[in-house]
């Protein structure tokens, strides 16, 4: 027999072994697999069942891969129940809207729980109302159900310095408000319209949420902030607690075992420490008390 044919009898020989040792890798998967589904703790873990949580901080915004990976969330069965751990004054109107939306459509797949830190104010209060279960800590800033809108004018300051702006605008109130003169009185009733018919919307989601009266709601919604105490008095909140109150409640209630892993929700594009700096970056330039104009639902002292 020649040495290539020794050579070929062997390569064969070595395949058939390595497939053999493929089929015994395989069923040993499969019955590693089996024995955890025996047991309700491991299998819990192979499957990847766990508790989501969503940490929302700093002034709230639009952010589309956010509210993405909320959606996904909704569809995703290994994630039992969500909790959103709120710590924010609040932030822009159409952000606290769109998160609003997107954590009203992860309740209605799964129990979803509020939990407030120190401040959970205006739009930070807005995002707790999907939630079945509100919690505060006692000395929690949060309500502020409003919507401010606001601007900086200095026509006097011009015209000390003999500067003047003009602008050709296609709309009687196309420049309203301005900078470079005083609001006028059809450009401050357009505006202030604007603003009550937000607030309104703010006052219907206070209601919903909480299953209150509208007249009972805007009784509260003069802007004022509450403590978590009083907001558990005004019937905003439903319990005093925080995180671990939170996980009671849900195995108590929604029947979420108190073992499961906690897994923080993160959008695809936050994954990565640079995206993330370039994020805080932008919050930090865009803060509300920089802006010259635009609507907010956000609590803060007057500058005034």
């Amino acid at each position: 027999m020649s040495l290539e044919t020794d050579l070929l009898i062997d390569r064969r020989r070595l395949k058939r072994g390595l497939a053999l040792w493929r089929v015994v890798a395989i069923l040993a998967v499969f019955a590693a697999a089996a024995v955890a589904l025996r047991d309700s703790g491991p299998a819990r873990t192979l499957l990847g069942a766990h508790v989501a949580r969503l940490a929302v901080t700093g002034l709230i915004t639009e952010d589309r891969e956010r509210d993405q990976a909320l959606r996904d969330l909704a569809r995703d069965g290994r994630a039992r129940a969500l909790i959103v751990a709120i710590d924010s004054p609040g932030g822009t109107v159409a952000g606290g809207e769109a998160l609003h939306r997107a954590l009203a459509e992860v309740a209605r797949a799964k129990p979803v729980v509020a939990v407030m830190g120190g401040t959970a104010a205006s739009a930070g209060y807005m995002i707790a109302l999907p939630a079945q279960r509100i919690f505060a800590r006692e000395a929690t800033v949060t309500g502020s159900i409003g919507v401010i809108m606001q601007t900086v004018e200095f026509s006097g300051l011009m015209e000390r310095l003999g500067i003047s702006a003009q602008a050709i605008t296609g709309g009687s109130l196309k420049d309203e408000p301005s900078p470079f003169r005083p609001l006028s009185p059809e450009g401050r009733a357009a505006l202030a319209a604007v603003v009550q018919d937000l607030h309104a919307q703010f006052i219907a989601m206070v209601a919903e949420g909480r299953g209150m009266a509208e007249p009972e709601v805007r009784a509260l919604a003069d802007g004022r902030v509450f403590t978590g105490r009083q907001a558990l008095a005004a019937k905003l909140v439903d319990a005093i607690g925080g995180e671990a109150e939170a996980r009671a409640w849900l195995a108590a209630e929604k029947g979420v075992p108190a073992d499961l892993p906690l897994r923080d929700v993160t959008a695809a594009g936050e994954r990565r420490w640079l995206s993330r700096l370039l994020r805080d970056a932008r919050k930090a330039v865009s803060d509300e008390r920089l802006s010259l104009d635009g609507l907010f639902a956000v609590w803060h002292p007057s500058l005034q």
